[in-house]
């Protein structure tokens, strides 16, 4: 490994620990964030060289600091020279320097800097966009590629974040201690969020984006370091490790996806599984099991049954039950029916469906119409089967999702078909 690829790991990791510590310490985010860059091209010119520093992160923040006083007593000189000084300087304690930044070092913002950028003041798109970038340290024109939009809208978004942080002036600190719990499940939504766009892309050429199911993984991993006694935090963890250890198996060479029932098990990430089991096993035996523990203990059956006709569906079924329980939702009750269908037959998943279709919350979405499509399909109703892949298909935005249900509807209108029992 050459001086460069060691480097460039350790400096991402350290990028919301060192904007974390600006941010707390002097407010502007945007500054900061600059200021933060300016240290990391620093050290990406000089450590190679001359080798990392004892202390990488207090390097950073050193010199982060001192980028940042500089340019805001550069700023306030400006507004001073505008006649502006009584309305728009900085109080000079947020920007002479003090003991407190040889102090800053020794702690760890990440946590904090989450909490901020997943603020409810912040739209659901702005949160995760901000968090990619302030904490996940990804550029601008990478989150716009992961989420199909122009590089300049998304530099708006996260624009308009950081604004709406300084006007609205969200303190920068951990939540009290009566909103834990609620900022605590927002911090992991985002992170949710951001896992399943890379799992499963809502639109565009590919199935996957495993830049993003990495982030999302590395960034739940920072959080579980800092709350290791949270069990949705584990929970989320261990949902995400067991989900994308089935990741190579997923799709075929032409990017076609793979159901689970046909994957190749062999291909599965047994080593990333065990990791998975371990931690939601511990976060259950905790007990007050919440909807990331459940949905991990689901993913941990479907893991470890080592052929698809040995799940247990039963199992499954009951969890499914269990999480509807804590979180009613028609997604939750789509899923179900997959298990119902397993256990009890394709048309006792069919009624169930019904109630789901007269939700109206997923309506036109093709999930729905796909598993329609599939419980026909098991029930021998091919002509009806045949007609739901092929509206589930025109309603997706996914080009790999779109040539998996058209090859289904193919499949149903050859001779030689015979329904999956």
């Amino acid at each position: 490994m050459t001086p460069d690829a060691a480097v460039e790991p350790l400096l991402r990791g350290l990028v919301p620990q060192v904007l974390g510590a600006l941010v707390r310490r002097y407010g502007h985010f945007d500054a900061a964030e600059d200021a933060v860059q300016e240290a990391l091209l620093a050290a990406s010119l000089q450590w190679p060289e001359q080798g990392s520093p004892a202390d990488p992160r207090a390097w950073l923040i050193t010199v982060a600091s001192r980028r940042l006083t500089d340019q805001l007593r550069a700023d306030a000189a400006r507004q001073r020279r505008e006649a502006t000084a009584a309305a728009l300087a900085l109080p000079e304690d947020r920007v002479a320097p003090s003991a407190d930044d040889e102090r800053t070092a020794d702690r760890d913002d990440t946590l904090s800097l989450l909490f901020l950028c997943c603020h409810p003041a912040l739209s659901p798109t702005s949160q995760v966009a901000l968090t990619l970038r302030a904490v996940g340290g990804l550029t601008t024109a990478a989150i716009a590629s992961a989420f199909l939009v122009p590089e300049a809208t998304m530099g708006q978004r996260i624009s308009r974040a950081k604004q709406r942080i300084q006007v609205t002036g969200i303190p920068f600190r951990m939540p009290r201690q009566e909103e834990w719990d609620r900022r605590v499940a927002v911090v992991l939504q985002v992170l949710y969020l951001i896992f399943n766009e890379g799992y499963t892309a809502t639109s565009g050429p590919d199935l996957q984006r495993t830049d993003l199911t990495a982030e999302a993984i590395r960034l739940t991993r920072t959080v579980h370091d800092l709350l290791p006694d949270d069990g949705e935090v584990a929970g989320l963890l261990a949902l995400m490790l067991l989900t994308n250890a089935r990741s190579a198996a997923r799709t075929q060479a032409d990017g076609t996806p793979v159901p689970l029932a046909e994957q190749d098990r062999s291909r599965w990430d047994r080593a990333t599984i065990a990791e998975g089991v371990q931690l939601v096993t511990a976060a259950l035996a905790r007990g007050h099991a919440g909807p990331y523990q459940v949905q991990a203990a689901i993913a941990a059956v479907h893991d470890e049954a080592a052929r698809a006709d040995d799940t247990d569906w039963p199992q499954i079924l009951g969890l499914y039950e269990v999480l509807e329980r804590l979180l009613p939702s028609p997604v939750v009750t789509l899923n179900r029916a997959v298990a119902v269908g397993r256990v009890h037959g394709p048309r006792a998943a069919l009624d169930l469906l019904e109630t789901v279709e007269a939700d109206g919350r997923m309506e036109g979405h093709h999930r729905l119409v796909a598993v329609r499509a599939h419980m026909f399909e098991m029930a021998g109703e091919r002509e009806a089967a045949l007609a739901h892949y092929d509206a589930a298909a025109r309603l997706t935005d996914s080009l790999p999702e779109r040539r998996y249900l058209e090859m289904r509807a193919a499949r149903l209108s050859g001779p030689s078909h015979s329904p999956e029992q």
